[in-house]
């Protein structure tokens, strides 16, 4: 299979997507931050110095995906219809489990905006805490369902 975003020499460029047709399109990516319980309920208890952890990291997630452009060389500045960053509590791992959707319609996907969000959604999450704890992981980040376009649907096993 041949990488779009490498030209005939071998050189990275932006792929033209002039002649694509326009449609509806969707990502979704996930991330988890895994930490102590102790540090799990400064977040649950609402005990974090800085504040509202889980709130603040939302908005970080929706911030980053409108500037993917910004961040990632070759990503196309795209119309961004919605983006939805939703964070929870996960006693389970423990940590905090991320899950970011977004939409547009247009000419190319919009994983990496997905992608981006996900990721600085749990950099918040790993900001706020990390005067409790240093050691805390970021893990999983990964698209987990993409839709539309000429490449059709995936989704994550």
């Amino acid at each position: 299979m041949a990488l779009t975003h490498f030209d005939k020499d071998g050189h990275a460029h932006m792929v033209d997507v002039s002649d694509k047709a326009v449609t509806d399109r969707i990502a979704m990516a996930e991330a988890r931050v895994v930490m102590r319980a102790e540090t799990l309920a400064l977040v649950t208890e609402g005990r974090a110095k800085k504040g509202d952890v889980l709130g603040v990291a939302r908005l970080a997630g929706i911030m980053a995906a409108k500037r993917t452009a910004d961040l990632i060389p070759l990503c196309h500045p795209l119309p961004i219809t919605r983006v939805a960053v939703d964070l929870v509590a996960d006693p389970g791992l423990p940590g905090v489990r991320i899950e970011a959707t977004v939409k547009t319609s247009g000419q190319t996907g919009v994983e990496m905006e997905a992608l981006t969000a996900a990721s600085v959604a749990a950099l918040t999450v790993y900001d706020m805490l990390k005067a409790a704890e240093k050691s805390m992981r970021i893990e999983g980040l990964r698209v987990i369902l993409k839709d539309g376009g000429k490449s059709g649907r995936y989704e994550a096993e």
